[in-house]
């Protein structure tokens, strides 16, 4: 059973950063994908970014390109997501998940295929 706890969250000003962590437990294979989705109050849950734990491509949300880093520690089964120059947007609850499979580029875009998921942690961006 694969599990997984978000960190790092909090209140920061806009133009400012913040680095989450994601630390896995019981993890799938190494072509296995982590991403990080986020959710609104009153929106749906969207994509973020993602990462495989083999390396490769790492698809990011147009939204968040240039100002958002994944990473990803096989050694420390940890997964991270630098966010820099914050804006009022980006609040949301911050997701974490994990497939089982090696899904293609596309798929990794996509909640359906990630199996498990964290319980999330508040991102603020105000002054």
């Amino acid at each position: 059973q694969v599990q997984l706890v978000e960190s790092g969250g909090g209140l920061v000003q806009p133009g400012g950063s913040l680095r989450l962590s994601c630390a896995v437990s019981g993890r799938s294979g190494s072509s296995a994908a982590m991403g990080w989705f986020r959710q609104a109050p009153g929106k749906d849950r969207e994509f973020v970014a993602a990462i495989r734990w083999s390396g490769g491509s790492t698809p990011y949300a147009d939204s968040v390109k240039g100002r958002f880093t994944i990473s990803r520690d096989n050694a420390k089964n940890t997964v991270y997501l630098q966010m820099a120059s914050l804006k009022p947007e980006d609040t949301a609850v911050y997701y974490c998940a994990a497939s089982k499979g090696s899904p293609t580029v596309l798929y990794m875009t996509k909640p359906a295929t990630y199996d498990n998921w964290g319980r999330g942690t508040q991102v603020t961006v105000s002054s």
